[in-house]
C-alpha cells in the first residue's frame, strides 16, 4: 500500500503557522496568527472578556484590526458607546481602526489592505473564511477566543479534513458565483463540510475573478466549513501585490472530492428558512417581493454592482418593491461611482446607502416588518434574520435581485439577457 505524504493549502499553511513539516486531518496544533479582526459587534464582547482577566495589551498591535460595519454610522446609544469603547482602546494600544469614514465590510476591507496568500487569519466573525479565496487559511472564532489570540498572538486548530470541489468549464451568461456556491450548498446540505476545509480548484475558478471567489468561499461556512480557500495563482498575486505561495500537493488526500461542471448550473435560489432549501430561480417565479437587497460581504463587490447596474440602467424599480444597494467598502463605492453605477441606481429608484453590512443582520438600513418578503443577495436567510421572525429572505445573486427589483416579483434574470434557452 501506497502512503501519501501530500498535504493540502489548508494542511500546508497550518503546518508552517505551527512551526511543523508535516500535519495530518484531526491532529490538534497551536499556530501563530498572522492577522485578527474584530468589529463593531463582536469586538466589545472580546474587551470585556480581556477586563476579566485583568489584562489588555496586545501582543502585537501590527497583527490587529478593528473594523466598523455592522451598524455603522452608529445607530442607537447602546451602539455608540460600544463604537467609543472600542475608539479609546484602538487609541491607546495603536491598533488600526476603521471607523466612520473608513469603513466597510470587515471582509471586503480584510481583502484589499491586508490579507496575503499563506496568512493565518482569523477574525471575530464566521464568515471570515472569504478571506481564503486569497489563498490564506481564514476562520471565525468567539469573542472569547479572540481575547486570547490578542493576548497572546496564538490559538489552537484541530487539524480539518478537506474537500476538494474541481469546478469545470464555463458559467452560461445569466449565472454568476452566487448561483455556483448555493448550488453546491444545495447539493451538500447545510452540514454537509462540517469542520471541513472546502478547497476549490480546476479550470472552472482559475477563470473566475477575484471578486467571484470571495464570493464562493464566503458562503463556505453555510455548509459548516471551517473555511473555503483557493490556491493562489497570478490573479491572486495581481490582486494582494505579495504573499507566499502555498498550494495544494498532487497527492493530497481528500476527505471527499465533488465534480461541479458549470455549464450545467441555471440562476439558483434559497427558499426560507435555510440555505440549502435551495433550487432554481425558473421553479419559483411570482413570488411577489416587498424589498430587494444587494450588498453584503458576499455581493457587495463592484462586480456585483456591475452586473446589476446593467439590468438596472434605464428602467425603474417596481412601484410596491424598496430596492437598497450598499457597496462593500470606499473603494468600491467610489470606482461604482466613477463608473455610473450609482447613478443609475439612483434613476432607477433604489436608495444607495454607506458601506456596511446594512439589512444583512436586521441590524439596521432596511429591517423587515411582519410578513414581507426579501430578496436578498446575502449569505443567511434564517428565521428573523433580517428583522421580523414573521419575514421570509430568499438568497439570490445580484443579477437575479436587480431584474426582481424591477419586476417587483422573483424572476429569472436570463429574460433580460437573451439566454432562456
Amino acid at each position: 500500500m501506497v502512503i501519501s505524504m501530500g498535504m493540502t493549502i489548508s494542511e500546508k499553511i497550518l503546518a508552517k503557522a505551527s512551526g511543523r513539516k508535516y500535519v495530518t486531518p484531526g491532529e490538534y496544533v497551536v499556530g501563530k496568527i498572522d492577522l485578527a479582526m474584530i468589529h463593531d459587534l463582536t469586538g466589545p464582547l472580546t474587551l470585556n472578556v480581556l477586563k476579566q482577566v485583568g489584562y489588555e495589551k496586545p501582543w502585537n498591535s501590527d497583527k490587529i484590526v478593528i473594523i466598523f460595519d455592522h451598524q455603522v454610522p452608529a445607530n442607537s446609544t447602546i451602539t455608540a458607546e460600544l463604537q467609543k469603547q472600542l475608539r479609546k482602546y484602538a487609541k491607546k494600544y495603536g491598533i488600526k481602526l476603521h471607523d466612520v469614514g473608513r469603513q466597510g465590510i470587515c471582509h471586503q476591507i480584510l481583502a484589499e489592505e491586508y490579507v496575503k496568500p499563506g496568512m493565518l487569519v482569523v477574525g471575530a466573525d464566521s464568515h471570515t473564511c472569504t478571506l481564503g479565496a486569497l489563498g490564506a487559511f481564514a476562520t471565525g472564532i468567539g469573542s472569547t477566543d479572540m481575547a486570547a489570540v490578542i493576548l497572546t498572538g496564538e490559538l489552537w486548530f484541530r487539524v480539518p479534513e478537506s474537500i476538494r470541489f474541481e469546478l469545470k468549464g464555463d458559467l452560461k451568461l445569466g449565472v454568476s458565483a452566487k448561483d455556483v456556491i448555493l448550488y453546491i450548498i444545495g447539493m451538500v446540505g447545510a452540514d454537509g463540510a462540517l469542520y471541513c476545509a472546502v478547497e476549490f480548484s480546476g479550470d472552472g475558478i482559475r477563470k473566475m475573478s477575484i471578486d467571484s471567489r470571495l464570493t464562493i468561499c464566503n458562503m463556505a461556512v453555510e455548509m459548516g466549513a471551517k473555511t473555503g480557500i483557493v490556491d493562489p495563482d497570478e490573479k491572486t498575486m495581481e490582486y494582494c501585490g505579495t504573499g507566499e505561495i502555498i498550494e495544494s500537493d498532487k497527492d493530497a488526500e481528500y476527505y471527499k472530492e465533488f465534480e461541479i461542471n458549470l455549464n450545467e448550473i441555471i440562476p439558483q435560489v434559497a427558499l426560507p428558512h435555510s440555505v440549502d432549501n435551495v433550487k432554481p430561480v425558473s421553479e419559483v417565479e411570482g413570488i411577489e417581493v416587498d424589498q430587494v437587497f444587494i450588498g453584503s460581504c458576499t455581493n457587495g463587490r463592484l462586480e456585483d454592482l456591475e452586473a446589476a447596474a446593467e439590468i438596472l440602467k434605464g428602467r425603474k424599480v417596481w412601484k410596491d418593491t424598496r430596492l437598497i444597494i450598499i457597496p462593500a467598502s470606499p473603494r468600491v463605492y467610489m470606482e461604482a461611482e466613477r463608473r455610473g453605477y450609482i447613478r443609475t441606481f439612483i434613476e432607477a429608484g433604489a436608495v444607495v446607502c454607506n458601506p456596511n453590512c446594512g439589512p444583512c443582520l436586521g441590524g439596521h438600513m432596511g429591517i423587515l416588518a411582519d410578513d414581507e418578503v426579501c430578496v436578498s443577495t446575502s449569505n443567511r436567510n434564517f428565521v428573523g434574520r433580517m428583522g421580523s421572525p414573521k419575514s421570509k429572505v430568499y438568497l439570490v445573486s445580484p443579477q437575479t435581485a436587480a431584474a426582481t427589483a424591477v419586476e417587483g416579483k422573483l424572476v429569472d434574470p436570463r429574460r433580460y439577457m437573451g439566454d432562456m434557452k
